[in-house]
């Protein structure tokens, strides 16, 4: 697989959606992919995991993603997720939450190797595109598998492998392990792309020089700050990054807020703008007060009032 870039958009459930990505798309992300959508749900017709599937054209490769513990399912959903022209279908087995790796999916198929190969399979037997997995280092401290199920998964015809430097049961919480993803990248000869803990250009340097991975994922640093990806690339090109002023960041702030409103349910979408509005008031001055305001946005009108006042607290700095 090859992307123009270094970095992509991380397939954050209930973060990344279409207008996220879009925004990521247009500064800078080498590729996006869709939040986790489930194989049994899509198989059985619900239409909130269909919707889930929806890949934006926006000059960048676009992925569906897709979770579950039964092949057979897998690969009918992965054929339904065709109908939305993806550039590859990513396998998730790397989510932690309960509501997935509970019923045997995400991150619990790493305790389940062999059931995690006859997935991939399924699914690269059902499709024309390209499949890549997802995962963590492995479930736990004693069961440091990812190279083992990497190599699992590129037997059984994946095209790339995403690691996430942490196990199941470390969630979020201590520093990513950069030699994991080394050993999953010394033991496959497909693409792995490194996951966790890169928030800028200086990390994604760090990342790509200790790991040797091809190219890198981005989540949570992403959230309110699209911004990331130009800086990486900047950065890993040699070139000089200028960041942008407060204006030009609740410019783009305004602007996904518009595409979100515009794709999804009214209501849906002003209760989802509450979250993304306080990421992007992380770091400026005033933060703790306008995101008192975030949580009571109600209306396109209070996210115009919000970046008003924002901008009156900030107008000396």
């Amino acid at each position: 697989m090859e992307f123009s870039g270094f970095a992509g958009l991380a397939p954050m459930a209930g973060v990344a959606d279409r207008a996220m990505r879009e925004i990521c798309a247009l500064h800078g992300a080498a590729f996006t992919i869709g939040e986790l959508a489930s194989a049994k749900g899509i198989s059985l017709g619900d239409k909130k995991s269909a919707e889930l599937l929806f890949c934006e054209k926006k000059g960048v490769p676009t992925a569906c993603q897709l979770f579950g513990c039964e092949p057979d399912i897998m690969a009918f959903a992965a054929q339904k997720a065709l109908s939305f022209e993806p550039d590859f279908i990513d396998i998730n087995m790397g989510c932690p939450a309960p509501k997935v790796s509970g019923h045997g999916g995400g991150s619990a198929l790493m305790k389940n190797p062999e059931l995690a190969g006859k997935i991939v399979e399924a699914v690269v037997g059902a499709v024309d595109v390209p499949v890549t997995v997802k995962m963590r280092s492995g479930w736990d401290k004693d069961s440091l598998n990812a190279p083992e199920l990497a190599l699992i998964c590129e037997q059984a015809g994946a095209s790339a492998i995403t690691v996430h430097g942490r196990t199941k049961s470390q969630m979020y919480a201590p520093p990513v392990d950069l030699q994991i993803i080394k050993k999953v990248k010394e033991t496959v000869k497909i693409p792995v792309i490194a996951n966790g803990d890169i928030t800028d250009g200086k990390s994604a340097k760090e990342m790509l020089e200790i790991t040797g991975c091809d190219f890198l994922m981005v989540g949570r640093a992403a959230r309110g700050n699209p911004f990331v990806f130009e800086e990486i690339n900047a950065y890993l090109e040699g070139r000089e990054y200028t960041e942008k002023n407060l204006e030009e960041r609740l410019n783009v702030f305004i602007e996904q807020i518009e595409l979100m409103l515009r794709y999804r349910n009214h209501h849906k979408g002003i209760l989802e703008t509450r979250k993304h509005a306080a990421w992007y008031m992380n770091g400026i001055k005033g933060a703790a007060s306008l995101r008192r305001m975030c949580g009571e946005i109600s209306s396109f009108d209070d996210v115009l009032r919000l970046c008003e006042t924002a901008l009156e607290l900030n107008k000396q700095i």
